[in-house]
């Protein structure tokens, strides 16, 4: 088959959709990835096996831009006439689903990785619901990376139960357990060049630095806790999106605790040298990042939100606080920074969980299972939403 990805970011083309073009590949498949190549580095693997389309599409609203990204799909897809077109992140999804639906792309897939308007209010939460559910119609098919999201998708009245499809538990291809995995070595090593003491509890923030995340809440809750555990340190490790110089700021006095990693290509190297993974953050999708933590046998700290849910088993494999509570997330944290013995419970247990539910192998091949099901009932009809 001859697939076309299209994506927003090279981040998410790394991480998420690296595993499943290499599965792709090895079975004789011909893949293209149309992303906005100039937002970041694209791994050298991608780079060297298939052919990189390079779109300008942006992640906030730019009618001209837009329109033009829609011209240029409408072309590419026109002329090459791909047997899938797959999509990832909302801009994208809406962009690509209508140009495919135009053009006749029989199979139209989008990934829904979380919706921007959920926490949202008014004139433009109804609006982007109303975009969301114009890609929906435009799909043939439709996969969301947690039960929980697909709940909420259905209440919102996106799509009809039926077109919405979870792959295995959740997540978008898994987690690698063998990349990802508790790694002495490596925590000893990483702690020494950050100049973590030995002794000390670190609790490691990774992902994108920005408001939405729940960076602020974070910084706040550490400068809380920071007086009454001087062995308390803090690691943020992500590109900086605008909220890390407040964050910063915040962190005042303690500053000298506090270690800042930019985009990362290594981010098991900085899970193995954590005790604790938190992730305040406002909305989710699924939560990559925790399954991630729990395969290298971190307990996590989260919010208590619809795809977070699916990722954290509340009191087995770590806490979940409700949004934006800072005294939650403190007593969580101090929960877990004061009870080495919790700690290593909770690791333990979400590295079992990941292995069991969420490994890579796993999700890749249901995600190649779920094209294979979609190819035959494309056979069977003209392939275009109902």
């Amino acid at each position: 088959m001859r697939i076309c990805f299209v994506l927003t970011t090279p981040f998410v083309l790394n991480a998420f959709v690296a595993p499943t073009i290499r599965a792709l590949l090895a079975r004789g498949d011909k893949v293209t990835v149309v992303v906005n190549a100039g937002a970041g580095p694209i791994t050298a693997e991608i780079l060297d096996t298939v052919e990189i389309v390079d779109l300008d599409i942006t992640r906030s609203i730019s009618p001209l831009r837009d329109l033009l990204s829609l011209f240029a799909l409408l072309r590419l897809f026109r002329d090459q006439r791909y047997d899938i077109v797959h999509s990832l992140t909302p801009k994208a999804g809406l962009l690509a689903m209508m140009a495919a639906w135009l053009v006749g792309i029989p199979m139209r897939i989008h990934t829904f990785t979380g919706q921007v308007w959920a926490t949202r209010s008014g004139a433009m939460r109804w609006m982007l619901r109303r975009l969301d559910w114009l890609l929906a119609a435009c799909a043939s098919a439709l996969l969301v990376d947690s039960a929980s999201q697909r709940y909420f998708l259905v209440e919102q009245m996106v799509a009809a139960p039926s077109r919405l499809h979870v792959l295995g538990a959740g997540s978008v291809a898994g987690v690698d357990t063998s990349r990802f995995a508790p790694q002495r070595r490596m925590r000893d090593e990483v702690r020494a060049a950050l100049g973590v003491p030995v002794g000390a509890v670190l609790l490691l923030y990774m992902g994108r630095m920005h408001a939405e995340k729940g960076v602020l809440e974070l910084a706040e809750t550490f400068t809380l806790l920071a007086p009454s555990h001087n062995g308390l340190h803090i690691l943020l490790v992500g590109p900086d999106e605008g909220a890390l110089q407040p964050a910063l700021a915040l962190l005042g006095a303690y500053r000298d605790r506090v270690q800042v990693v930019g985009l990362t290509s290594e981010p098991e190297n900085y899970m193995a040298a954590a005790d604790i993974f938190c992730l305040a953050s406002y909305r989710e999708g699924f939560g990559l990042s925790l399954i991630e933590a729990a395969a290298s046998g971190l307990p996590c700290v989260a919010s208590r939100i619809y795809g977070v849910t699916d990722a954290v088993v509340d009191g087995v494999t770590g806490l979940l606080v409700p949004v934006k509570d800072v005294d939650a997330l403190a007593a969580a944290l101090t929960l877990l920074a004061d009870q080495p013995l919790l700690r290593q419970q909770m690791g333990a247990n979400g590295r079992m969980r990941a292995e069991k539910y969420f490994s890579q192998d796993a999700l890749v091949d249901a995600w190649l299972n779920f094209y294979q099901q979609q190819f035959l009932l494309s056979r069977l009809g003209n392939g275009r939403a109902l």
